[in-house]
């Protein structure tokens, strides 16, 4: 349970804000690649940590994202023209390059200086295999870009992102995340042999659905181990996940390289970014094709406004009950809801509300985890105001070198010390994965 204060210092990001701060000094994903193609595009809104912003790529192939106003009088960027290296306002006519300098004022006099006097707010982009990131941050220099994983493998091997806006908190979406009990329930099918649902995943089934939970403090966050007993000759399984600052997330599905990341719109919004690829092989078209519309059987996406908060919105949402199948739900699954992505867990976290008003909550023993990584970010917001110190990763892109890991071990046998390399993506192992279920 959180008090009021500590639940507004946790969620609350806009500008400002403790957390905002925090999460600025981070580079942050904020749109595929694809969605700006094209030299001297289309122009697209971005509404990221509460502010209002327009992303373009300009005649040099480099993506700017800079303030959706106008300096001059403050008219929308998003109504301007993309051309010849810089984004002009169709007011007046100012012209903004991708570092926010203005290039050209045509409504002044050719002799004036002024527009070397005025720039508008610009943030670096990085475009890394098929993901814009940014840096929001103070910095005059940003910090190193991430290691991930997924940021370093060839292109070939990564698979087009995966997004889904939630109407909700980011930390609702992050804490559900880092909840391993809930698999069973919200996944699970109602018995061992029990087929999909058509258009669906299977779904998991365990005999234990009650996991211990260890966690483990690291310099990029923590990481943890579900466990559970899968018979009665002693064989453990650990679901062994990672959470990384402030906001990415690695969870053990399959033998796939992925990081996740919940990145804040706004208060009452944010993106579920899914980037994931293959470690030793180049990606399948016919993955790419799922990832960019892995809703596709429960009706797509809605159509895009120039609103952000429509962009990848699925179909399936609170609006319609999540296409909830009570049929389904008798022969096939626990929930009834199409198992496609995270749209299961995304009817949870958005039932709570926007904001969920965390002093009404019970939390247990498989709760660890969510109060664990709780502490760590409001220690960190507040040590951040009290003297400007940040976690080691934000200046150290090689610690979130990490894996997930699944893996069967004996009772008793000790899971950190076991799958150390395992979890070191530069430990030369193969991606490891065993199934807990089946």
């Amino acid at each position: 349970m959180l008090t009021t204060e500590e639940n507004e210092l946790l969620t609350k990001v806009g500008p400002g804000t403790p957390m905002g701060a925090l999460l600025r000094q981070f580079w942050t994903p904020f749109l595929p690649s694809r969605d700006l193609l094209e030299t001297d595009g289309v122009i697209k809104r971005v509404r990221l940590l509460g502010e209002d912003l327009v992303a373009f790529r300009d005649s040099n192939g480099e993506v700017g994202l800079v303030a959706e106003n106008c300096p001059h009088r403050g008219a929308s960027l998003f109504f301007g023209r993309n051309e010849f290296c810089g984004l002009a306002c169709n007011y007046h006519g100012w012209k903004f390059d991708i570092t926010g300098a203005c290039i050209d004022m045509p409504n002044e006099p050719a002799e004036s200086n002024f527009k070397d006097k005025v720039r508008v707010t610009a943030y670096p982009v990085r475009d890394v295999n098929r993901m814009l990131w940014t840096y929001m941050g103070p910095r005059e220099t940003p910090p190193p870009f991430p290691q991930f994983e997924v940021n370093t493998l060839p292109y070939d091997q990564i698979y087009e992102p995966h997004v889904m806006t939630e109407e909700c908190n980011w930390v609702q979406g992050l804490e559900g995340d880092l909840d391993t009990s809930h698999v069973y329930f919200i996944h699970g099918r109602i018995g061992p042999d029990v087929p999909a649902a058509p258009g669906s995943m299977r779904g998991v089934w365990t005999n234990d659905r009650a996991p211990g939970l260890d966690v483990v403090t690291t310099p990029y966050g923590a990481v943890y181990s579900g466990i559970r007993r899968i018979n009665d000759t002693g064989d453990i399984h650990h679901r062994i996940n990672q959470y990384i600052y402030p906001f990415f997330t690695m969870i053990t599905i399959d033998s796939t390289v992925g990081l996740r990341a919940w990145v804040p719109i706004d208060d009452d919004y944010h993106m579920l970014i899914n980037m994931s690829g293959k470690a030793n092989e180049k990606a399948s078209p016919q993955m790419d094709v799922r990832m960019m519309d892995g809703f596709a059987s429960a009706g797509g996406y809605i159509p895009e406004t120039s609103d952000p908060r429509t962009r990848y919105f699925s179909y399936a949402n609170k609006g319609n009950d999540y296409l909830i199948d009570y049929e389904v739900q008798k022969n096939h699954n626990m929930s009834g809801i199409p198992f496609l992505m995270n749209l299961q867990d995304r009817a949870m976290t958005e039932t709570m509300g926007k904001t969920y008003d965390r002093r009404k909550e019970h939390l247990g023993t498989s709760d660890r985890m969510i109060i664990h990584v709780r502490k760590q970010l409001l220690s960190a917001s507040r040590a951040f105001q009290e003297d400007g110190s940040l976690p080691e990763s934000v200046d150290d892109p090689e610690l979130v070198r990490v894996r997930p890991v699944g893996i069967h071990l004996k009772d008793g046998e000790d899971w950190v010390e076991t799958t150390k390399v395992m979890r070191d993506v530069d430990g030369g192992l193969p991606v490891e994965h065993v199934p807990f279920f089946d």
